[in-house]
């Protein structure tokens, strides 16, 4: 097997652990669904799906990860977002 390949491989796996890792902290209520860790960790993991589905040319897969991390992303936005706003007067 190549190194290429071999890198493609170990890119879907991590991809696998982190998308898994989120869910299980997740239930576990050790990260909340709006943190940063939670995104980042789905965004990377999706990410990692993409390049590992779209050279097995998986393109249902690799789709559904883009939106995936495009979810996350936006989420990651709307936090930076919330967190630069001055609090709101009363």
């Amino acid at each position: 097997m190549s190194p290429l390949v071999v890198a493609i491989e170990a890119i879907g796996w991590l991809g696998a652990l982190l998308v898994l890792g989120a869910y299980v902290l997740l239930v576990l209520e050790k990260v909340e669904s709006r943190s940063a860790a939670y995104q980042w960790m789905n965004v990377v993991g999706s990410a990692c799906f993409i390049v590992n589905s779209g050279w097995n040319g998986a393109i249902p897969s690799a789709a559904l990860n883009v939106v995936w991390c495009a979810m996350g992303l936006y989420a990651l936005a709307r936090l930076a977002r919330t967190r630069r706003e001055p609090p709101a007067r009363a």
